[in-house]
Order: C-alpha cells, then structure tokens, then sequence
C-alpha cells in the first residue's frame, strides 16, 4: 500500500496545499516518514487525511472558473463503521462548495471496499449540486465495491458503472479529462 503514491503530473495545473481556497491549503508532507495508515498498512505521505480512519483522499485539481473538482481516494469507504461520507462532505466538499464547485469527480479504483449505511449525506450532496446543475460521479470503481455501492442505491444520487467504469484518465491532461467526464455525464443525464 505505501508504493499507492497519489497521482502527480497534475501538479505543474494545481497543487491543493498552493490553493487558498482548498481544505488542505497550507499542509505539508514527509516524503521519508510514514505514518497514516489503512488495515495496518502504511500508505504514502502525501496522501490527505480528511477525518476518517479508513479512507484517504488527494485533490488532484480544482476548475473554479468551470466548477470542477477532481479526488483521487484510497482506502475503505466505510459508512456502517466511520460515516466517511460525512467527513468528506462536511470537511472537503461543502468547503469547496463555497467557491463556486458544484461538479465532482472522484477517482475511485483504489476504493478497496465500501461499507453503507444511511444515505443522507448522498442525497444531501445530490441536492446541494443539483441547484447548480451539477453532479457527482465516481470512476472506475471496482466490480465488488460497485455492487456494494448499487445495493444501498447510491444510483439514486450519484453517477458511477456503465462508461464510468474504464476510462484511461492518467494519460489526459485536466482540462481533456473533464471535457471527457463532461461528455460521459451529458449522456447519462440523457438516457436517465
């Protein structure tokens, strides 16, 4: 787990600990000491801590002018156990949300396993980008942590399976990937 680095050749675009606006404006990181860790695992330092014991999180970009946000995460959304989802919308997204985000895109292959439990946070985020015509989808979740996901109906507020489920992303510059996101939620916004 600690060889998992969050992706880097965004930076020269953005770098969330550079960005006034980011709720990790500011932090610094020890490339040489390790000490978060997932399942007793340790992980690589750079990637954010947001208030769950199990799932990490690394803003890989912000557009806001356009209203984009893009997280890679990492580790075990757990709900049942931890109510990740309320860390990560209490202490990241309605942060940002302030500032004019109302489209999220996670990176969500490294999402090892998903525990659910009530879907208040999920709905509540469906309303709060909804007002702004915006979304929120996941990509390229893993077949088990997808199923998991389908069967506390997460369907019912945010986007992920179908063509969200294979898209080759680290090959494309930001503005590309969104323009990309962006064409795929277009689509599933039609067929829904």
């Amino acid at each position: 787990m600690h060889e998992i680095e969050p992706y880097h050749r965004w930076q020269d675009n953005y770098n969330s600990t550079e960005d006034q606006l980011s709720p990790f404006f500011g932090r610094t990181y020890d490339e040489f000491y390790y000490s978060q860790k997932i399942y007793n695992y340790f992980i690589h330092p750079q990637w954010d801590n947001f208030g769950s014991a199990t799932l990490y999180m690394k803003i890989l970009y912000t557009d806001y002018e356009n209203g984009y946000a893009v997280f890679e995460m990492l580790g075990e959304w757990n709900d049942c156990l931890h109510n990740d989802v309320m860390f990560l919308k209490r202490d990241v997204v309605d942060e940002i949300m302030q500032h004019g985000i109302n489209k999220f895109v996670l990176l969500a292959e490294n999402v090892l396993n998903f525990h659910a439990s009530d879907d208040c946070y999920y709905e509540e985020w469906y309303e709060d980008v909804n007002d702004g015509a915006g979304w929120v989808c996941l990509l390229n979740l893993l077949p088990h942590v997808e199923e998991e996901m389908k069967d506390a109906h997460l369907d019912h507020f945010i986007h992920f399976g179908g063509p969200l489920s294979n898209i080759n992303w680290r090959g494309m510059s930001p503005n590309n990937f969104l323009k990309a996101v962006e064409g795929l939620m277009a689509m599933q916004r039609r067929l829904a």
